[in-house]
């Protein structure tokens, strides 16, 4: 969608998870304990710890609870056993919604996210009902502020380094990739200077909904009570978020 900062999107759902700092260095934890678990404690060896680490670090948790969640996982204590269940739906005026969830209780989520969806306008739907209208994709977010290099410029060191596209709005530049090339394109970004207000691998929608009113209010109630769910690590929508600068 021409002119439409995903990154503004993302960027105001973190803002809203960073506004709940301690339920975010929770899923934060969790998240790293599971890669931890899966792939090993050492995140040179592990990419998906090694991101789970980076985007802990970006958040400002402390060292000592990455380490901590770490040390869980990988010692030998009793361990929690984590598993990841994605629900899909729809919210108020058909706006696509996948919530994505690290869980030891599937029936206590299931019936969470449910009760979220019915009690803001939303519907649960069935597993691949929206999530066809997503891509997966690796997105580095570079602030333009203080950087002496034009679009040209950068587009091209993105596309040398393997990346597929980038967008540019008046802060930053977002520069998409699949999610197999990600870690070598950030790394080949590293390399030239660059750092990342945000790095990480998410699901892009392909097209967004606007909405207005009362369904522009349930909407938002609907993420809030998501994103509020301690099961609940990440909530994609396609909601048109740029009515909310206006």
């Amino acid at each position: 969608m021409a002119g439409h900062s995903k990154w503004k999107n993302i960027q105001r759902r973190k803002n809203a998870q960073d506004a709940k700092r301690g339920k975010l260095f929770m899923k934060l934890a969790k998240e790293i304990y599971v890669a931890a678990k899966t792939g090993g404690g050492d995140p040179a060896a592990n990419p998906a710890l090694r991101l789970a680490v980076e985007k802990a670090r970006a958040a400002n948790m402390p060292n000592e609870n990455i380490e901590r969640a770490i040390k869980k996982a990988t010692g030998s204590q009793e361990q929690t056993n984590y598993e990841e269940v994605r629900y899909e739906g729809y919210g108020p005026g058909g706006v696509a919604v996948m919530v994505v969830c690290l869980t030891d209780n599937k029936n206590r989520t299931a019936s969470n996210v449910r009760v979220a969806f019915s009690k803001n306008g939303g519907n649960l739907g069935e597993a691949g009902c929206v999530s066809y209208l997503f891509d997966r994709k690796g997105l580095l977010v570079i602030a333009r502020e203080g950087l002496d290099i034009d679009e040209d410029d950068m587009l091209l060191q993105a596309i040398e380094a393997g990346a597929e596209e980038m967008e540019t709005t008046e802060d930053s530049f977002e520069i998409y990739t699949t999610p197999e090339t990600f870690e070598e394109v950030k790394e080949q970004l590293e390399k030239q200077g660059f750092s990342f207000v945000s790095a990480e691998i998410t699901m892009i929608p392909q097209t967004y909904t606007t909405l207005a009113g009362d369904d522009l209010k349930k909407m938002l109630k609907l993420i809030d009570a998501l994103e509020d769910d301690d099961d609940v690590q990440e909530v994609y929508h396609n909601l048109d978020e740029s009515v909310l600068d206006e």
